[in-house]
């Protein structure tokens, strides 16, 4: 343990962690509200105010199992200390910062593993990294799009069925009403799966200057502080980002929105659970992407889900190496 961390620098690499918590929020607005704006079910400010509460309410439905991943299952704890953690945020703010500006919606989740793996491996070594816990998430690059897109799919599908004899603007208006639930579900499992990337990461730093004693958990004081400014994030917005998950992939009616947003929830909701943390971002993407492909493969605009499906796989590498540069700037000063 880094008991040798100082008041002043414990504080300020908190404040750092909270700041990386709001831009998550700020960033991934657009996870949780693209397809009920793009639907004009709501508007783009009372979308942000629906999302922004049922993120931060999340903690009440979820565990910490995500948390406990991040803190403890990515990196091992023992090797943490103020240079890795910092290294780990500015690697994953500075990659966030990057990609709003550019409207990409890049997965800030593994921005932040990427960060912390960058880091640690540059302080210790391929020994830092807990091998299941990363072979865990970075396989969940690729099954959590796949697996939105699979729900999605199948989901317009059955919906498509069971209403095929309705009146059309029936079926529109049952599903724009099922759109608050759908909207509902999926910011719960993007407070709860994102959120506690952050606590993770203030747990560990807390357990490296010795602050929570000889087993690593997370306190409720963090729980709640980085609900409260990931909701916040959100409540700011990303409109940036809205406008590419709304409408550049692809056309959404309210019906294919709720199922978009229903397959993205129960994977999430999923995940959680085993304690994965996985990319609201890749997982709505995957969602979005299968609902298009449902009505007709030429719906979807593969051009922009290309560019984004890059975005994803240079993301961990891109943050790692930000990481890497902090983390060695540091130890200039040192």
């Amino acid at each position: 343990m880094d008991a040798s961390i100082s008041l002043h620098i414990l504080i300020g690499l908190i404040a750092i962690a909270l700041l990386f918590d709001f831009l998550n929020g700020l960033h991934d607005a657009a996870n949780s509200i693209a397809t009920i704006v793009s639907t004009r079910v709501l508007r783009p400010k009372y979308a942000v105010m629906w999302a922004a509460f049922f993120n931060f309410i999340a903690f009440l439905f979820f565990g910490l199992h995500v948390a406990n991943t991040v803190g403890t299952g990515i990196v091992s704890a023992g090797i943490v200390d103020a240079r890795v953690i910092f290294g780990a945020l500015m690697g994953a703010i500075t990659w966030n910062v990057v990609t709003w500006w550019a409207g990409i919606p890049s997965s800030s989740s593994h921005a932040l593993i990427g960060g912390l793996v960058g880091a640690a491996v540059t302080k210790a070594g391929s020994a830092a990294i807990v091998w299941y816990g990363l072979t865990k998430t970075a396989a969940a690059i690729v099954l959590s799009p796949m697996t939105g897109f699979f729900l999605a799919l199948m989901l317009v599908l059955l919906v498509s069925w069971l209403f095929v004899r309705v009146n059309p603007r029936s079926v529109d208006s049952t599903f724009r009403s099922l759109q608050f639930v759908s909207a509902s579900l999926y910011s719960l499992g993007h407070g709860g799966n994102d959120a506690q990337k952050t606590m993770g990461i203030i747990a560990v730093l807390l357990f490296s200057a010795g602050h929570l004693g000889s087993e690593f958990h997370v306190p409720f004081w963090v729980v709640i502080t980085c609900q409260f400014f990931m909701g916040l994030g959100t409540l700011m917005g990303g409109w940036r980002i809205v406008h590419t998950m709304g409408s550049k992939i692809t056309r959404l009616t309210p019906m294919q929105g709720c199922c978009a947003e229903t397959g993205g929830a129960i994977t999430l909701f999923a995940a959680t659970g085993l304690g994965i943390p996985v990319s609201t971002t890749h997982t709505i993407t995957g969602a979005i992407v299968g609902v298009g492909a449902a009505r007709k493969v030429s719906a979807v605009r593969w051009n922009v889900a290309s560019n984004i499906v890059i975005a994803w796989i240079i993301t961990l590498p891109a943050s790692a190496i930000i990481a890497s540069l902090f983390y060695l700037a540091t130890g200039l000063f040192s």
